[in-house]
């Protein structure tokens, strides 16, 4: 049990937990916008994965990282369109949309990933990290906690930006009359279509970008349903952190210590089971709703497509 304790088992923990937590940041802060609004897409799951895919064929036919986050961005922002579409615009079920997004888009990458790599199975250099000066030098921490790449500490920033605009703002209070007070919202002259739509792009583009830091800089490969879940572990992120984004980022970092456990345990020269330590993210998922889900607090249009005249 010492080897729990030390510096290289802390260290592998913290690391690969910030590390595996980005993509669970993007994805559950794209989400709970999504939700403030009333939209609940099931369908973020598809835009990560699709953000994954296009992320990495782009990084690894251009050589750019950079371009690679950006292709990511714009394929997840393509399928929030079409959720949009869909679902706000044409008032369809959203977890139906969801699903069929998501099953489409996993069978679709699957096939052109064969088609282009077959077994070959690329992959991209490893990626650059930024270290903050002076703190990277803390011993232990230091290195797992401030040396990373720079989309962890774009994602933290970006937390406290969205804190500051659902609290300080009239669009964070546009945002959530579309979700609680849509029919309210309307009557002052706000477009809750609009406001709805922009959410979802939001979202998609998010979704995409955490999705392409898997392939990028999570693995540097792309492999089919690679993002095994995490899609559907950023919504419940999203519902339990009851509109706050340091929620989302603070359970983003528990599952995220969920997700590294099994590189740590290897460092302490602990032997477990492979599909045992796989099971810890998704066993927490199910101990947090068990413990937290009665106090989630979800908007009350959540779900529910809206039509001007309708109560």
């Amino acid at each position: 049990m010492t080897a729990l304790f030390t510096p290289a088992f802390l260290s592998a923990l913290i690391g690969g937990a910030i590390a595996a937590a980005v993509p669970l940041l993007f994805a559950g802060l794209g989400e709970q916008m999504s939700e403030k609004t009333g939209v609940l897409n099931i369908g973020i799951e598809g835009m990560m994965l699709l953000g994954a895919y296009t992320g990495f064929l782009v990084a690894y036919d251009t050589n750019s990282l950079m371009l690679g986050f950006a292709a990511g961005g714009l394929a997840g922002l393509a399928l929030g369109a079409v959720m949009a579409l869909a679902c706000v615009r044409l008032g369809l079920n959203q977890i139906v949309i969801g699903i069929a997004l998501t099953l489409c888009v996993e069978g679709l990458t699957a096939l052109l990933f064969d088609r282009q790599f077959a077994a070959l199975y690329p992959s991209l250099p490893t990626p650059d990290t930024v270290a903050l000066p002076w703190l990277s030098r803390i011993p232990v921490l230091g290195p797992s906690l401030f040396t990373q790449h720079w989309l962890a500490d774009l994602g933290a920033l970006l937390c406290l930006l969205f804190s500051l605009l659902y609290r300080h703002s009239f669009l964070g209070l546009n945002l959530a009359a579309a979700g609680d007070k849509p029919a309210a919202l309307d009557a002052a002259g706000v477009d809750v279509l609009a406001t709805r739509t922009v959410a979802v792009l939001v979202c998609g583009l998010l979704a995409g970008i955490g999705g392409a830091y898997l392939s990028e800089v999570g693995s540097g490969v792309f492999v089919p349903f690679m993002t095994n879940g995490a899609g559907f572990i950023g919504i419940v992120l999203a519902m339990l952190a009851r509109g706050r984004p340091l929620g989302v980022f603070l359970g983003a970092l528990l599952f995220g210590a969920c997700l590294s456990m099994t590189t740590a345990l290897q460092v302490a020269g602990i032997n477990l089971p492979t599909d045992l330590i796989n099971m810890l993210p998704f066993a927490m998922v199910m101990l947090v709703l068990v413990v937290f889900g009665r106090r989630a607090s979800l908007p009350a249009a959540l779900g529910h497509a809206y039509q001007r005249g309708l109560r």
